[in-house]
């Protein structure tokens, strides 16, 4: 007699799999939150934004072929992603919100503490950063001013073959080098 392997899940399985994809859910919900925290501390732009979101769903991809892969016999069923949905909700709106108002919170004491901290600092080169930053931006405006020209004189340039230099249509019009050296 050829023992046939079980191909079929019972119904006491198959809900036993939906708890255990609730269960991920909720776990998927915890690295999710991770994210969150990551998005907190350090600002992002929508491109860091969008690179960490195609991260999270690679992220979850793996995890549920891997959860269907070890524990459900290699078969992805449309209910394991409805219980990860599930779960996930579940944790976002309960233990999630808790945990992203506590880390908020946390955040806003830290800086606090630091700004504190760093006040008499602040208050010591505060004058010299005035200072400082008058004597730069008047030397990068100087070579900011530099580059424009050089830049206008470049631009201008295929104007400037075979000695036109003058508006042949409006006789009253400045030549174009003399205007742009102003």
């Amino acid at each position: 007699m050829k023992i046939v392997p079980e191909t079929y899940f019972t119904v006491s399985e198959e809900l036993k799999l939906f708890g255990l994809s609730c269960v991920m859910g909720l776990a998927i919900g915890v690295a999710f939150d991770v994210i969150r925290a990551i998005r907190l501390i350090i600002p992002h732009n929508k491109v860091l934004v969008a690179f960490e979101d195609v991260a999270f769903l690679l992220f979850y991809s793996v995890a549920l072929v891997t959860f269907a892969g070890s524990v459900a016999r290699g078969d992805l069923r449309a209910y394991f992603v409805i219980g990860n949905i599930l779960g996930f909700m579940i944790y976002f709106v309960t233990l999630g919100n808790i945990v992203m108002k506590t880390l908020r919170n946390l955040f806003l004491i830290i800086v606090t503490c630091f700004g504190m901290i760093l006040r008499p600092f602040k208050m010591i080169f505060a004058p010299l950063y005035k200072k400082v930053y008058v004597k730069f931006v008047r030397n990068l405006q100087i070579i900011v001013k530099r580059f424009k020209k050089i830049r206008i004189v470049l631009l201008k340039r295929p104007s400037m073959l075979y000695n036109k230099m003058e508006n042949k249509k409006r006789k009253n019009v400045k030549n174009v080098v003399e205007k742009n050296e102003t």
